[in-house]
């Protein structure tokens, strides 16, 4: 489990999440399982936990537990599971990251690291859109627009003019020769992993993932239920705060007839929880991470 990826936060978000030893919990990112048997030890035979990953990689990582359904699909229909098993969850978790193994696996084209690996960067092996599918077929307006959207590149439109004039690109090794230019001496990798960013978040999708799964995940919430979110970059970070104050990802109250705003959660924590200095200097990639917890209204 360790070596497919490290859990961050494990102590806090798992402590955050699980108020009844007896309870149904959703795990809404498996990936190396650590979140999910942190939650199942501290269940009882009572308790249950129903978790997602899209990577079919993860889905291996399954431990023998009567108490586990794991479920191989998208955490963004989140809420047409949580229906068809009839249920509604006390508690919901998702570690936004990408996880160390896919990082890790040069073929799954997640890191720079690899200079020649395939430009893939599907979290769903079985999905159609690829990186390399991005980079060599979308226009300069489209490219742009991921760049600064998803990457927040300075100088998206001339990094969008560098990958069209490198056309074709087919490994990670094309992709950063194309935009060599534009990486300044001794912090290549900063505008690297902004541009890798941009590349993974637009072929998953995972903006309009997360929104869908904030939706459905506060439908799927008991009164009184926790939804505990760890984010690694601004963009996610943002949406989930918004969704949290507002009950929308634009961060705008919206009102009724009457007047009454939709907020169906409420803030535990105002301020993120963020990992202790000892968590980082074991494990580098937890050093962004910021945990929100809320809770469901008993009147929503």
């Amino acid at each position: 489990m360790s070596e497919y990826h490290i859990p961050v936060l494990l102590a806090e978000s798992v402590s955050a999440l699980v108020t009844n030893p007896e309870g149904i919990y959703a795990d809404a990112t498996f990936g190396g399982g650590g979140h999910t048997a942190a939650v199942l030890s501290r269940l009882n035979a009572g308790g249950r936990v129903i978790a997602f990953d899209r990577d079919i990689d993860a889905i291996q990582n399954a431990p023998a537990d009567p108490r586990l359904t794991l479920i191989h699909n998208n955490f963004r229909f989140i809420e047409n599971y949580a229906r068809h098993y009839d249920v509604l969850f006390d508690g919901i978790l998702a570690d936004l990251g990408v996880s160390s193994h896919q990082f890790d696996t040069a073929e799954r084209g997640f890191s720079f690291r690899y200079e020649e690996a395939p430009l893939d960067m599907r979290m769903n092996q079985e999905a159609t859109l690829t990186a390399e599918e991005v980079a060599n077929n979308y226009d300069e307006e489209a490219l742009e627009r991921i760049l600064r959207l998803y990457g927040e590149v300075d100088g998206a439109r001339n990094m969008a003019r560098l990958i069209i004039q490198a056309r074709p690109l087919h490994t990670t090794g094309d992709l950063d020769r194309a935009v060599g230019k534009m990486l300044p001496k001794g912090a290549e990798h900063k505008v690297l992993a902004k541009l890798y960013q941009a590349l993974r978040i637009e072929v998953n999708q995972e903006m309009r993932s997360l929104e869908k799964f904030l939706d459905g995940a506060a439908r799927s919430l008991k009164p009184g239920g926790r939804l505990v979110v760890i984010t690694y970059h601004s963009l996610e970070d943002r949406m989930v705060k918004n969704f949290i104050k507002t009950g929308n990802v634009d961060g705008v109250v919206r009102q009724d007839l009457y007047g009454r705003a939709h907020t169906p959660l409420e803030a535990v924590n105002r301020k993120p929880i963020v990992p202790e200095e000892s968590e980082i200097a074991g494990n580098t990639r937890a050093r962004s991470a910021k945990l929100r917890i809320a809770e469901r209204r008993t009147e929503a």
